[in-house]
Parts: C-alpha cells; structure tokens; sequence
C-alpha cells in the first residue's frame, strides 16, 4: 500500500479532495456537489480543477500514482465517480435498474434472508456503494443507509440526487435515507432517542439492521481450495478508505445492531451480515440461520 493512501485512511476533521470536471459548462453541476456537502455536513473540501485533457487510461492511472488526495471526477455524462488505481469507481445505480425491477425472493438471496415488506423499516449499517441498500428499497421498505467515509457518502448523495432526476427512480429514491456516519455512533444515539430523522421516519419500529463490514481480501475465496469470488474493483477501492474491523469491533457492531432491534422492533426483528461464501462468522457468533450460494452469505441472527 502506497503512502497516499494511507494517507485516505487516517482519521482528520477534514478531507481534502481534488475533483476534476472536463467542462466549464459544468459549473452548475460542481455547485450542487457543493450545495450536498454543505447540506449534509460533510468533512470535505473540494479543490476544483477544470481537465480538458483526454481521459485515457494511461492518464488516469498517472495521476491516482501522483495523487495525495483522493481524486474525484465529473465526466462528461454529469456522472460522479473516484479514481481509484487509475479505475473510475461510482455507485452506478441505473445498471442495477433489471435487478431492482425483477427484485423479489426467488431472485435475490439478500430478500430470502431479510424478509421485509413494504411496511418495514431497515438500517444498512454499512452502505458502500448502495447497491444491497437499493434491493432492500425495492421491496417498498424504508432504507437508513449509514457510511462512515464521507468521500462514499458524498458519492450515494450526488448518485441519490441524480437518479432522482429519472422519472422511474424517483419513488425509490424517496426511500432510502443516506447519513454520513459511524455506525456504532449511530445505534448510541438511536438508543438516546435523539435521532435527527424521527420527524421523518418512524425509527421507533427497526425491523432489520443489515451489516456488510469490510472483511481481508483473502476471506473471499476457500484456503484449501483456492475457489471463490474474487474481489471487484468497488470493493478494491473501499479497502483504500477502510480497514477490516478488529474481532473486539465486530463484537461490539453486532451486539449494538441487536440492541438496536431489541429495543426498537414493534414485534420481533433481525440482523443480517453478508459475508463471502468461505468467510469466517461475524464475531464468532453462531447466527439463527443462513443462507448462500457458491459466493456469499447471510448470516441471520433472530432478535
């Protein structure tokens, strides 16, 4: 790992980001970027730079090694995405559109697990990219999407407000709900009741807390066989931001989320952890029930 992005890791009040656009009719569009950042808060400022140059693989790929701040790029699409290794990385919601359109429990394993109605209230602890966070939505549940990094907050919002703008995506757009924050700094203060979207939504009925926590890049595939997935460029990119929690954190992520669904579910409730195929249990926990196929894992664990 380069010292550059080491340097992404560290915890500091702000992050400094370099976000290249490639037109000066763009002007509008870097100013809602901006407008999002000032409006949810978030611990970035951006040092913009207007890149007329071709965006060649080979230019990209010099200027991520060149880089001591994380890249962001508007391109001419009006699409926001992170250079990272030279790879432009977005959340891309639209090429999930056949996914979330035919989204259902006989498709996605996710759903099997989660076994959420329209009526369901839903915390993804760890958002990413949002892709997971979109198939639970499609459901018509409510979906909080907690992420800690506010480079990837920064990307959901700006996608989030861009999908919005498409007429078909705009009811599911409504139900997902991004904050930039930790997530055990999240389940204290929904234990506090102090919970800024209350007036919003109805935390007081969490049915399921879902956790996808980063896990070493070797837990994807099996140690004997050498089978398994391996691991996309999204995820190659979020493992510059982020390590894989401590045992010590996974145990206190876990039994958070559960507290949070004890105290909060009307009726019964559950958490559910993704995990690659051949990964070991969250916390060494044994869950209530799982659920997999050649790749992945859910984990449930019944409250």
């Amino acid at each position: 790992m380069t010292a550059s992005r080491q340097g992404f890791k560290e915890s500091s009040n702000i992050m400094h980001c370099q976000l290249y656009y490639v037109s000066e009719s763009q002007h509008s569009q870097v100013a809602d970027i901006q407008a999002l950042i000032i409006a949810h808060q978030l611990p970035i400022i951006l040092h913009l730079e207007l890149f007329t140059d071709k965006l060649s693989q080979k230019r990209r790929q010099q200027l991520t090694q060149a880089a001591t701040q994380p890249i962001l790029l508007l391109d001419e699409k009006n699409k926001l995405s992170w250079l990272s290794d030279g790879l432009s990385v977005a959340p891309e919601w639209d090429k999930l559109q056949r996914r979330v359109v035919s989204a259902g429990r006989k498709s996605e394993l996710l759903l099997q697990a989660v076994k959420i109605t329209s009526d369901s209230q839903v915390i993804d602890a760890t958002a990413g990219f949002g892709h997971d966070s979109l198939i639970l939505a499609s459901t018509g549940a409510q979906v909080i999407m907690i992420e800690q990094q506010p480079l990837m907050a920064l990307l959901l919002l700006v996608e989030q407000q861009r999908m919005s703008g498409l007429a078909n995506w705009q009811k599911l757009m409504s139900r997902l709900h991004i904050i930039n924050t930790d997530a055990l700094g999240y389940f204290a203060t929904l234990a506090a009741d102090t919970i800024d979207d209350a007036k919003e939504i109805d935390m007081k009925a969490v049915d399921v807390v879902y956790l996808d926590p980063m896990f070493p890049e070797d837990s994807y595939q099996d140690s004997k066989t050498g089978k398994g997935a391996k691991v996309g460029k999204h995820m190659q990119a979020l493992h510059q931001l982020a390590s894989p929690p401590t045992l010590e954190q996974e145990e206190q992520l876990l039994q958070s989320a559960q507290a949070a669904i004890r105290q909060n579910a009307q009726t019964s409730g559950r958490v559910v952890v993704k995990r690659p195929q051949f990964a070991p249990l969250l916390a060494h926990q044994q869950p209530s029930e799982s659920w997999h196929n050649e790749a992945v894992r859910f984990d449930g664990y019944f409250v």
